[in-house]
Formats: C-alpha cells, sequence, structure tokens
C-alpha cells in the first residue's frame, strides 16, 4: 500500500510519544487558530471539527493497538503507517509550543505545517473506523474488537460532553445512537446460543455491520475536512437507528425460534367433591381430578378426625398447588369411617374470593333441612348464619373448607361453628402453610409421590385396567419418576402419552424432552397454579418473578438470593431489621405459601437451599411476561455460570436472557443502571463494567483497579486476593466482602490488610472474610467495621485479637495455629451465636473457653482441639443446639446430659479413634438427630444404641443416620 511522503521511517515502538500534540490540542482556543489559516496561498479557509478532547481519543487508540498488536514496529498494518503520523504531529506540535513559548506568541508557520499535516492524513484514517477481524468465527470478542468498541463509546462520551458554545455540532439524536449501539453490545459480550449456527452467524454479521457503520458516521463528521451541518448528521443517525431496528427484529424472531411459549387458560373452581371429580372435562386434567393412592396419609387423617380430643380442632392439609390436597380431602370425607362417625357433614370450596352468602347457602343445604329455594328466601345473612349455628349445635359434625385463601375468612367463619366438646372437626385445605398454623391444632402436609407411586398413577391414567406392555415399563417408570412427585405433572404428561403411539421410540422422545412436552399443556395447570401467585402481596410478586432467572432443577442458594433481592430494591426497609432480616422473611413467605421448597437446612436448622417445582417456574416464567409492572421496572441479563442465569439489573424494562434467549429484543438501553454482574471465570464480561457504574453486586476472580469506583457497590467477591487494598474496606456502600484464595467451594487462604491503618474510614461491613490477623494493626482496621455480623478470618503468627468491640457479631470462623499460645490471651466475643475453629490446636481441657460462651448455639470443631480426652463440665453450653465434630483425634469423651441441655443435632466427620459417643446423650431430651460419617464400628454402635434408649422414652421421632462406605 502507497507510504504516506510526509513520513519517516519506522522506528522502535518504545519512542512511541505524543505528550507535545496532547498539551497543543487541549489549547482552548487552538480551533479557532486553525479556522483562521488560509493555506495554498492564502486561498483556502480551513473548515472541520477534528480537534478537542476527542482527538486525545483517537490518539490513545491507536496507540493502544499499536502496543497491542505490533509492538515492534508497525508495517503489517494494512492502514497507512500511523506510528509514523502521530510522531510527525507530536513533532510539528513541539515546535508550535516551543516557538511559542521563546517568542511569546503563536507562529502561523509553524501552525501551517501542523495544519497540514493534518489535512494530508485525515482522508485516509478512514481504515482505523472500521475493525477489520470478523467475531463470527467463534462468536467472542477479541482484543481487536474491544478496543475499537470502546474508542467508539469513549469518543461518543467526549462528544456528549461538549458545552453548547462549543464550535463542535452535535446532533441531539447522538444519545439515541449510544444506547443503541450498547444494547447490539450486549449481544456481542453476552452472545446468543448457537442453536441456528447460520442465523446465530448472520445476526452477528449485522451487529458487526452497524458498528463499522458507526465508525464511519464518527469519520465522516466528527474526523473530517469537510463542511458538516446538524441535519446532515440527523438524517445519517436515522439511518443508524434504523438498521438497528433491523437487527432488532431479526434477533426477536430468532429469539421466539429457539423459545417455548405456554398459554394461559381459564379458571375452573370446583364447589363440592362431586362437581371436583364430575366438572373436569378429559382433555383438561385439573390436579382435583386426580386420584392417588395415599393411604398411609388418609389413614393418619382419619384417625384423627374420630380420634384425638373432645374439643372442636381444626385440622389443615397444606401444600402447593398440583398435590393432591382436596384429592386427598375427599377421599378422607367419603371414607365409610368418618360417614360412621359424624352426624353432619358439609363440603364447601372458598376459592380464592369468599362469598359469605354463597357459603353460608351451601352449609346450610347440607346440614339442615332447609331446601336451598327456602334458604334463598332469607334476605338477612345474620338470619342465615344464626340458623346454621342452631343446625350444628349439639351435633358432632365435620366441616370441610376447601381452598382456603385469608385468614379473615376464617375467622368469619368459625363463629358459625359451635364447639360442644363432642370431638367435631373442621378440615381445612390450603397453600398457605402461615394460614394454616394460625387457626389449626394439626397440620398435615402430603409427601410427594414415591417413585413407584407416580408409575402406578401413570400406568392407571395411560392404560385404565389393562396393564402396561413390558417393553413400556422401564421407560414408563423414567418418565414417572422425572415427574418429581407431583400428581398433576404425572396426569399431565399420562394425558400425553395416552394420545400417542404405545411406542418405545415415542416414549423415549418425551423422556428425553419431558419439560417441553408437559408446557404443551400449560392451558390445563397455569390457571391452577396461577392462584398462588394473584394471592401473593404486593411486595413479593417481584420477588417470585425473580425466580424465573433460575434453570429447571436447579437449587437455588439462599443467601445469594437473598443479596440478589437486596440489591434489586425489592426489600423494604424496616426500622431496628437489617435488609438481610427483612428479606429472610421474604423468603419464609413464599415457602410457607407452597411456592418454594426447602432442599437443604443449615447447621441452625435455617433454609440453605430452594427448589422450584418445573410446573410452577413455568407458570412464573409466564407471569414475568404477563406482569407489566415487572416487566417495564425491572431489566436482566443472564449469563452460563454453573448453569445458574445471573442477574443483572436496570430500570426499564425485563429481559430474561437465557440459553434460549427468551424474548432478548425487549432489553432496555439503559446499561448504565444495570446493577447485578456475577462473572466468576469470564474474563470478557468484566470488560463491560467501564459501563455500568450503577453495578451493585459483583462476584469475579481477581481485583480490577475498575471496582474500585464502583461506589455503590454491596456485595463483593473476590476468589483469588492476596491484599485487601484500602480502597476496599472505604466504599461507602460495601456490606458485604468475600476475599481471599477461594478453591472448590472453601477458602484455603486469607487475603492480609493493606498496612495504613490510619487511612481506613468506619464503613458498614456486615461480613467479612476471609483475611488475616497477624497483629494489633489488623485489628485496630477491623475496629473501622463496627457493624461486622459475621466474620471469617487466619489467626497468624499465634497472634489472638479481642473482638468484644464487634458488638453486634453473631458467627466467626477463625482457621489457624495457636499451639505453645498463652492461652489466658485468647478471648472469643461473648455474644456469637455461632463459632467454626479451624486447625487451631487448643487443649481439651481449655474447652471452657467456649462452653462458657452465653449465646453460642452453633459450635463446630474441624482439628480444632490437641488431646485424647475431653471430659466436659457443668454450666457449659447451655444454649448448645448443634454440635460437630470434624477429623479430631479424641479417643474418650465423658460428658453428662445436664452438661448439653438445649442440644438437638450431633454430627460426628471421620472420628475414628473415638471410642464412643457418650451414653449419657440417651437422656438429653431435646436431641433429635444423631449423624455419623465414617467414624468407626464402636462410634456407630454406640448411636445406635441411644437411639434405642430415646425412643423406650418416648423419643419416636429421634432418629440416626449413618455414612459409613467410602464409595
Amino acid at each position: 500500500m502507497e507510504r504516506l511522503s510526509l513520513f519517516p521511517s519506522e522506528s522502535n515502538m518504545e519512542d512511541l510519544s505524543y505528550e507535545n500534540l496532547s498539551r497543543l490540542v487541549k489549547i482552548p482556543d487552538l480551533l479557532s487558530r486553525l479556522l483562521a489559516l488560509r493555506l495554498d496561498g492564502g486561498e483556502k479557509n480551513v473548515s472541520f471539527q477534528w480537534l478537542g478532547p476527542h482527538f486525545l481519543t483517537f490518539l490513545k487508540y491507536v496507540e493502544e493497538l499499536l502496543r497491542c498488536f505490533y509492538p515492534d514496529c508497525c508495517r503489517p498494518f494494512t492502514m497507512h503507517n500511523p506510528y509514523c503520523l502521530l510522531k510527525r504531529l507530536d513533532d510539528s506540535a513541539f515546535d508550535c509550543i516551543l516557538y511559542e513559548a521563546i517568542f511569546s506568541h503563536h507562529d502561523n508557520e509553524h501552525y501551517k505545517i501542523f495544519l497540514q499535516i493534518i489535512l494530508t492524513s485525515m482522508p485516509k484514517l478512514n481504515e482505523f473506523f472500521t475493525i477489520q477481524t470478523s467475531i463470527t468465527n467463534n462468536f467472542k470478542v477479541n482484543k481487536h474488537w474491544e478496543i475499537f468498541i470502546e474508542f467508539l463509546f469513549e469518543t461518543i462520551r467526549e462528544l456528549l460532553s461538549c458545552h453548547k458554545d462549543s464550535t463542535v455540532l452535535v446532533s441531539n439524536q447522538l444519545k439515541f445512537l449510544q444506547k443503541g449501539l450498547k444494547f447490539l453490545l450486549t449481544f456481542i459480550f453476552y452472545p446468543i446460543p448457537s442453536y441456528e449456527k447460520e442465523q446465530k452467524k448472520s445476526i452477528f454479521t449485522e451487529i458487526e455491520a452497524v458498528f463499522n457503520e458507526a465508525g464511519l458516521f464518527l469519520h465522516s463528521f466528527f474526523f473530517t475536512t469537510d463542511l458538516v451541518t446538524t441535519t446532515e448528521m440527523d438524517l445519517a443517525i436515522s439511518g443508524l437507528l434504523e438498521r438497528i431496528e433491523i437487527v432488532l427484529v431479526k434477533i426477536k424472531y430468532y429469539s421466539i425460534s429457539v423459545s417455548s411459549e405456554v398459554g394461559i387458560g381459564c379458571l375452573q373452581v370446583a364447589e363440592s367433591p362431586t362437581e371436583v371429580s364430575s366438572s373436569q372435562d378429559n382433555s383438561s386434567p385439573m390436579v382435583e381430578e386426580i386420584i392417588v393412592s395415599l393411604e398411609d396419609t388418609t389413614t393418619q387423617i382419619v384417625s384423627k378426625l374420630v380420634g384425638g380430643p373432645n374439643y372442636r380442632q381444626i385440622i389443615s392439609i397444606v401444600g402447593m398447588g398440583g398435590l393432591g390436597k382436596t384429592t386427598l380431602a375427599k377421599e378422607v370425607y367419603d371414607h365409610s369411617r368418618v360417614r360412621y362417625h359424624f352426624h353432619k357433614l358439609c363440603w364447601c370450596v372458598v376459592s380464592q374470593t369468599y362469598k359469605r352468602r354463597k357459603l353460608l347457602t351451601d352449609i346450610l343445604s347440607s346440614v339442615s333441612d332447609l331446601n336451598r329455594d327456602d334458604i334463598s328466601e332469607i334476605k338477612d345473612e345474620e338470619e342465615l348464619a344464626e340458623l346454621l349455628y342452631r343446625s350444628l349445635k349439639g351435633r358432632r359434625y365435620l366441616i370441610v373448607v376447601d381452598d382456603l385463601w385469608e385468614k379473615e375468612s376464617w375467622d368469619d367463619l368459625k363463629r358459625l361453628f359451635p364447639d360442644d366438646s363432642n370431638g367435631s372437626r373442621v378440615m381445612i385445605t390450603s397453600r398457605l402453610k402461615n394460614v394454616a398454623s394460625e387457626i389449626s391444632h394439626v397440620i398435615i402436609e402430603p409427601p410427594p409421590l414415591s417413585p413407584e407411586e407416580s408409575w402406578k398413577l401413570l400406568e392407571q391414567k395411560v392404560f385404565k385396567k389393562e396393564c402396561c406392555p413390558q417393553e413400556l415399563q422401564d421407560i414408563g417408570k423414567k418418565i414417572a419418576a422425572n415427574c418429581k412427585g407431583l400428581p398433576l405433572s404425572v396426569v399431565l404428561i399420562a394425558g400425553i402419552l395416552s394420545n400417542m403411539e404405545k411406542k418405545e421410540s415415542l416414549w423415549q422422545q418425551v423422556a428425553k424432552s419431558l419439560s417441553s412436552y408437559i408446557s404443551q399443556k400449560a392451558d390445563d395447570y397455569i390457571p391452577t397454579l396461577k392462584l398462588s401467585y394473584i394471592h401473593l402481596p404486593d411486595h413479593l410478586k417481584p420477588c417470585f418473578l425473580y425466580l424465573s432467572a433460575f434453570q429447571e432443577d436447579e437449587e437455588i442458594p439462599v443467601r445469594k438470593l437473598l443479596l440478589l433481592w437486596i440489591v434489586e430494591g425489592f426489600i423494604e426497609k424496616r426500622e431496628q431489621k437489617t435488609l438481610e432480616d427483612v428479606a429472610e422473611e421474604y423468603l419464609m413467605e413464599l415457602i410457607n405459601r407452597s411456592l418454594l421448597q426447602v432442599s437443604k437446612r443449615r447447621s441452625d436448622n435455617g433454609v440453605k437451599g430452594c427448589t422450584l417445582h418445573d410446573l410452577v417456574l413455568n407458570m412464573c416464567s409466564k407471569m414475568v411476561v404477563e406482569d407489566e409492572n415487572f416487566l417495564f421496572q425491572h431489566q436482566f441479563l443472564v449469563s452460563n455460570h454453573r448453569r445458574l442465569h445471573h442477574l443483572y439489573m436496570g430500570q426499564f424494562h425485563r429481559l430474561l436472557i437465557s440459553e434460549n434467549i427468551f424474548e432478548a429484543f425487549s432489553i432496555a438501553y439503559n446499561l448504565e443502571k444495570i446493577r447485578i454482574f456475577d462473572l466468576n471465570t469470564d474474563g470478557n464480561l468484566l470488560r463491560g463494567i467501564r459501563f455500568v457504574p450503577d453495578i451493585r453486586y459483583l462476584e469475579f476472580l481477581k481485583l480490577e483497579p475498575s471496582i474500585g469506583k464502583l461506589h455503590n457497590l454491596e456485595y463483593l467477591c473476590l476468589h483469588h486476593i492476596n491484599v485487601v487494598p484500602t480502597y476496599l474496606l472505604n466504599m461507602p456502600k460495601l456490606r458485604h466482602l468475600r476475599v481471599g484464595i477461594y478453591f472448590k467451594g472453601s477458602y484455603y487462604d486469607g487475603a492480609r490488610f493493606t498496612k495504613n491503618s490510619d487511612s481506613f474510614r468506619i464503613n458498614c461491613l456486615q461480613t467479612l472474610g476471609l483475611v488475616q490477623i497477624a497483629d494489633l494493626e489488623d485489628e485496630e482496621i477491623l475496629r473501622c467495621s463496627p457493624n461486622l455480623r459475621m466474620l471469617k478470618y487466619r489467626s497468624m503468627d499465634n497472634y489472638f485479637p479481642d473482638l468484644n468491640f464487634l458488638s453486634q457479631l453473631q458467627t466467626l470462623t477463625i482457621a489457624g495455629t495457636l499451639l505453645g499460645c498463652d492461652y489466658s490471651m485468647v478471648k472469643f466475643p461473648m455474644n456469637i451465636k455461632k463459632l467454626t475453629l479451624i486447625n487451631l490446636g487448643l487443649p481439651w481441657e481449655e474447652m471452657s473457653l467456649i462452653g462458657t460462651l452465653p449465646n453460642l448455639e452453633i459450635l463446630k470443631l474441624e482439628n480444632a482441639f490437641s488431646g485424647k480426652n475431653w471430659d466436659t463440665k457443668d454450666e457449659e453450653f447451655r444454649k448448645l443446639k448443634f454440635l460437630q465434630l470434624d477429623f479430631v483425634h479424641l479417643e474418650q469423651w465423658k460428658s453428662s446430659h445436664v452438661h448439653f441441655p438445649a442440644l438437638e443435632r450431633l454430627v460426628l466427620l471421620e472420628c475414628k479413634v473415638l471410642e464412643k459417643i457418650p451414653f449419657e446423650f440417651s437422656y438429653i431430651s431435646t436431641l433429635q438427630r444423631i449423624e455419623l460419617l465414617y467414624c468407626g464400628e464402636n462410634v456407630e454402635t454406640s448411636a445406635l444404641e441411644i437411639r434405642q434408649e430415646q425412643r423406650d422414652y418416648g423419643n419416636s421421632e429421634f432418629d440416626v443416620t449413618i455414612y459409613s462406605d467410602w464409595w
């Protein structure tokens, strides 16, 4: 390619500099000086707007390209040698500055030379404004693309920041172009999944073309010698915006082609047990139509109805929609023992809207001699209520109140049911455990169907009275097991199998894409489940809809979920409660409403993990689309990380980008308002942080300097970091900081504090870990975090800090070695409730350091004490509920039941030399469970003896779990 005659030969890149050029273009009146010049014998006026800060942006862009790709020389570039251009411009700028400094006025000749270089080179720089390297080959952003995109956005930002009195013309539509490009940037950094490779490639090609066109626009209007007008700019930007809209339409139709849409059917409500079974069409299997053999649960409820106390007892059956609560209640209601035992029986349905007169009429027509016509003539509801009360007075009755949603409905009804101490009963079905717990004496939660029960139901529905052919049984059982114990799922899939040929190959297809087949029956089940959403209070609806970002079968980590709710702004502030506490209350409300199931519990019996049934997840995703308030308030961007859809937040629209880009085109243009980045290992994603200053949640592998500028950050997790810089602890809104070397789910080394404690300020941290504490200066740094509730640290050099100044600290984890130290200096905070000690090496004789802690409820010891004998003492561990010994070398353990008066759970992990568990544990009345993992035969035998003794004393719920096989 032809070289510019003005350029000298190449030289080493180490000499690259444009310091003089940078100084010159920052001179305020430089543009007016150049515009006043005349070239070519004074006949040619100069007119352009290629100067100022955006010119510096261009220079930085060129410099970064050179340094990244051609550090030795620029010859491989297809563009005219950019290094020589910079060198020549910088030398010319030096002459201008030097002459003016010496003679105290500017010299037109030097400025003319400078201007001539610009004018000669400017038309030939257009190649810098398009990108030559395609990203459609691997659908990943390479370094060249990254530098180019940053240059485009930085230039636009500089132009938008121009003052109104600036000579640079800027179109008002430039902001819209910026937003449109940011939208497309989303699909570059967070790629569309490769369902249709050619179609995906086509979309990426379109996106690349738009960015190249935007670059040429900047060159044509802001790096040019031609006269320009804002009208011309407006027309050019309008063309660009139209092209962006075309790309959005393609993304929309592509997204729809790879997403699964489900419909919403009409709601049907049964009014009596008879109508429950008769009102349903065969093609629309609702939950009430399900017939499941729940003999054990049925027998249990029947026994409570016909036996038990004489007072009027309230029994509730609770669980999620589709669990078969109504079916179970109907089986009990129709049971011969129940029919014989009660004088009066009545079934009424409250459902979502409490209609008092209708309920009174239904019950009266069942328990009195009045017919509906007679009752309808009575206009006064209070007269009806009195008639009902008198009809039940003195009689042993059973009233079934099906589908109760509100406690207020029961409060109005209960006065109508007299309590004559004759064994009368009221049985309620509800999805709301919290409502049932307020009004019931007994709560029964029907268990999910076992795989065997699911298969029995599936076979019954598909083959009626016939048997399933042998060749279909294995795949049929697999399909039934994948319905996860929900009768509604079994019946839905049975309806599908009933209408297809009974071939193994077809059933294999169903097993492979079970969720897709069930989604086809959305009209049958979503109306039933949707009621749970409709009845949610307003403050819980966004929290529930947020769950749609998780995938099927995903175990949702609760602590992370609560933090996400908080940073999204879903949690309201309450006096004397932290946001975390309020968020946990929200979580329990969703659990009590049977929308979330507990999958894992913490050692304090709190909820650690939750799951969302597939049908509920489908319904949730549907509600996301239907709920316009949520749709236009919240925006989610999603990337893959251990199959979890990671969420980001904006302020106008909502997008759920999963592996199938569900309605991807609906994202708003406000990337600046995104709040959550869960990046983990994807380095490309972090590059987007420069566009999103409102981040509040960030998880990443290592520390990046740009993190310090995220002033709204509330949660930060850095997996690989050795030193905590001062600015992290001083971030104004940061409440949770997790740092250290993190490997396979556990920290194994702590991060050091920067040793400049004088520069630390009081912060609002609530959780901090894992850090190193080695001396008094580290302890002083901790004093800047007086609100800490959770702390994890590694003790260094036998140093043990006095942490009693942390008055709100509840959870403490300490790792390290304290061998040979002065144990009188070891003082644990008196207010902590949960303590975990790892590898400390304290002697068992010093256990009183822990045993005397007045509020301690949870204690985990991982190789934390040394020695062979542990003799517990009186007046210790008064509130301890959970005790875990992990890999301790303890041989003899002597204890009394009075030493652990509140203990509920004992866990022993790899305690291989322990002789036995003290038999005195047999007499701890609060003890509910012992769990053993690879502890040896003697320990296992002692645990089983304790179980037998506990059960002999009437503790039938006591259990022992033993894992002794390594494989």
